[in-house]
């Protein structure tokens, strides 16, 4: 694509035409340096070189490079060209007023300008019009600038079997461009000064839209339809898309990626850091070291308070004086349902059941121990607790061992009914947040398996309006997000080779997606969370290790969530592979298909995020899309879950009607609605933690109480950031 600087590759002109024409050597500028005229160089707000002589410098510099730069180089970095460079750049100066800084953009035109030399006269004399090798005599017109040697070498690279696989696949690539450039060489630059001159704007510059689809216009003066189309839906993105979006309107547009020190649209010579505020002098090593230090300073502080924070919600609550361990003196006789809690390490409620005090009981033909009750445990709400008193007669040691069986249970732990014990100093801190939280996770547990009084069943219902502090309680006043551990994370980042190439891993295990793998990251995932771009699905399955890590495994909730890989149910492999994707689902539901679950699927439809949320147990689906489509939308993606259920029921030899054989529920929860084009990813991943951080398997039509809002805040697509970040510092991932 032509921009606007002069390149001899785009030179459409015959042989005939080159050899009348002659070698350019810009006698115009020489002659006029021996009268004292030094030329002034102008250049537009984003520094590209402009009329007037923005043209003749281009062209000076094209000749300069002819006569001192060999063309059989092949490294424009190599330190033995400085000598070149240097006396380039000392010509320039005495023929052109311009600064010391303009210096780096000159020298990249000056390579650029290389290279095209070298295309040009490798397809005008070594290329016949089929585009095969010509063995061509060194061509009488470059004598001057070209040795024999140098063109044997030149001819000798060209015939290289790499060289030309290369160059037959850049040819192929650039032969046939979907939107042409039409402007010949006039670049981006010159473009952009002609149109503001044309409409007397007193703008400094254009929108990368508007100059791409004016670069795209003919000598006809009308657009093609396609370049219409795109310009249309960069208008319809530019409502939506903040300025500074750094992938860029156009890249979003064109649907394509976004590449480092380019701004699509813009031409030579404008990047990502001419088009915002200069940067700086780089830091020193020793200066980067301080600010290392300083934010592991802030990460050791923002760890402690966080652990502060956990030992003050979850402290020990054997302290006589904080807590009333006699807030049941009447245990009334006969069987009464109950909860059953632990005092150590912290105050919590680990199970659910019913104490059996009857006069006279014994527990399996012994008697209690002294302080205690006999209680059938039916609920274990905190699975792998361990029981105060471990029965010898059933081998149980854990609450989820014992449930079905009788155990011994001190009294003062014992709750009849589901009230809740209070402080003997304060009824707003009733019970810990922990405790709370998991009340209302094995809410629909407990409906299903008790028949607990409406009362009870009240009560539960308002517990489950208290959410851990990984939730968030719609009626208290958020805690602003903090951005450390981004911060932290980010200065990790620029000590490791990870900007310039480098790549991680972080292991998955089999407990997440039903098969271990070692997850690669590399700087474009870090740059999506850092510059809040679109999130690919390296970003979604390690932000899922961190639900995993912290949600899931320390709550028990493994045993009623599961994930399902993103990467292997996508609708791009159901449309290709949709066997490799039905064989796999049908797996991991046939491993858990003893205990009813509910799975999540981040699904991607190749441009957008949505959630499915899997009962296969039920044989309920929850849609939740945060654009508001529905599953009709996805044809092909709802007959691949439907079949996967049905081949699950009859692999569980579970009878149906023929009435009932696609009774298969689809349910579009009301769920936050984003606002732009980027945060599908985001709202997905806060949809599966808001169901964690309650722990229901049932998600509401109008979407969880708790959580409920038109769409999320920016500080709440933040929280997803830094819980991102918190994992690859705590993993030491940028190691």
């Amino acid at each position: 694509m032509a921009d606007d600087q002069h390149e001899e590759v785009s030179k459409k002109v015959s042989a005939e035409e080159e050899i009348r024409r002659g070698i350019t050597v810009m006698r115009r500028v020489v002659q006029g340096r021996s009268r004292g005229i030094i030329l002034d160089v102008y250049w537009s707000n984003q520094g590209q070189l402009i009329e007037p002589n923005g043209h003749t410098l281009t062209s000076f510099i094209g000749a300069l490079v002819r006569n001192e730069i060999p063309i059989t180089c092949d490294d424009w970095r190599n330190k033995e060209l400085n000598e070149s460079k240097e006396k380039i750049w000392s010509e320039i100066k005495r023929c052109f007023n311009i600064e010391e800084e303009r210096r780096g953009f000159c020298m990249k035109l000056a390579g650029k300008l290389l290279r095209g030399f070298q295309t040009f006269l490798s397809s005008k004399f070594l290329k016949d019009a089929d585009g095969n090798f010509v063995d061509a005599e060194l061509p009488k017109k470059y004598e001057s600038l070209i040795s024999a040697e140098e063109w044997e070498a030149f001819k000798s690279k060209r015939q290289d079997p790499v060289f030309q696989r290369i160059s037959a696949t850049n040819w192929e690539r650039a032969s046939s461009p979907t939107y042409p450039y039409r402007k010949g060489r006039v670049g981006y630059g010159r473009l952009e000064q002609s149109m503001l001159q044309k409409e007397e704007s007193s703008e400094t510059s254009l929108p990368a839209q508007v100059l791409w689809k004016e670069a795209r216009v003919g000598k006809s003066g009308v657009p093609q339809e396609e370049v219409l189309h795109v310009y249309q839906k960069c208008e319809e993105l530019s409502q939506s898309l903040s300025p500074d979006d750094t992938k860029g309107i156009l890249s979003r547009a064109l649907d394509v990626p976004k590449y480092s020190g380019r701004v699509r649209g813009k031409g030579f010579g404008v990047t990502p850091t001419s088009l915002s505020i200069k940067k700086g002098k780089a830091p020193s090593n020793r200066e980067l070291h301080a600010r290392l230090e300083a934010m592991q300073a802030e990460h050791d502080a923002l760890r402690r308070e966080r652990e502060a924070s956990a030992s003050t919600v979850y402290r020990d609550a054997s302290d006589k004086d904080s807590i009333n361990c006699t807030f049941q003196p009447n245990i009334p006789e006969g069987i009464s349902h109950c909860q059953l809690y632990l005092s150590s390490p912290y105050y919590r409620m680990v199970g659910k059941g019913k104490v059996h005090n009857v006069s006279g009981v014994l527990l399996h033909t012994r008697e209690l121990p002294a302080g205690c009750l006999k209680v059938s445990v039916d609920i274990a709400v905190e699975p792998n607790a361990a029981l105060p008193y471990p029965s010898d007669d059933s081998d149980a040691t854990t609450v989820h061992e014992a449930v079905g069986s009788f155990v011994a249970w001190p009294t003062n732990l014992i709750c009849v009914g589901y009230e809740t014990p209070t402080k003997s100093k304060s009824k707003d801190n009733a019970i810990p947040r922990h405790t709370e939280s998991t009340v209302s996770r094995k809410e629909l547990q407990e409906n299903e398996v008790s028949n607990a009084s409406a009362q009870q069943k009240k009560e539960v219902s308002n517990a489950s309006a208290r959410v851990k502090s990984y939730g968030a309680k719609k009626t208290v006043a958020r805690k602003k997000p903090t951005t450390k551990y981004r911060s932290c994370l980010r200065t990790f980042l620029e000590m490791t080779d990870i900007p310039t190439g480098g790549v991680r891993t972080l292991h998955m295990e089999v407990g997440i997606f039903g098969f271990d793998y070692d997850q690669m990251i590399g700087n474009e995932d870090f740059m999506q969370v850092f510059s809040h771009e679109e999130i690919g699905v390296t970003v979604v399955n390690t932000y899922i290790r961190f639900l995993y890590d912290k949600l899931m495994r320390p709550n028990g909730l493994d045993v009623s969530f599961g994930f399902l890989a993103p990467a292997t149910v996508n609708l791009g492999l159901i449309l290709s592979r949709p066997d490799t994707v039905t064989e796999y689902v049908l797996r991991i539901l046939m491993d858990n298909k003893d205990a009813e679950k509910l799975f999540f699927i981040p699904f991607n439809t190749g441009g957008h995020w949505l959630l499915l949320a899997i009962n296969p147990i039920r044989e309920i689906v929850y849609y939740l899309d945060s654009l508001g489509n529905d599953w009709t939308t996805y044809p092909d993606m709802k007959v691949l879950i439907d079949t996967v259920l049905q081949a699950f029921r009859a692999q569980r030899d579970i009878q149906t009607s023929r009435r009932g054989a696609n009774s298969i529920t689809w349910i579009k929860v009301a769920c936050p609605q984003q606002r732009n084009q980027i945060d599908c990813g985001y709202f997905m991943l806060r949809f599966m933690r808001d169901t964690l951080a309650l722990g229901r398997l049932k998600i509401p039509t109008d979407y969880f109480d708790e959580f409920k809002c038109a769409f999320y805040t920016k500080d709440q697509v933040d929280e997803i950031k830094e819980e991102w970040c918190q994992l690859m510092i705590e993993l030491n991932v940028c190691s």
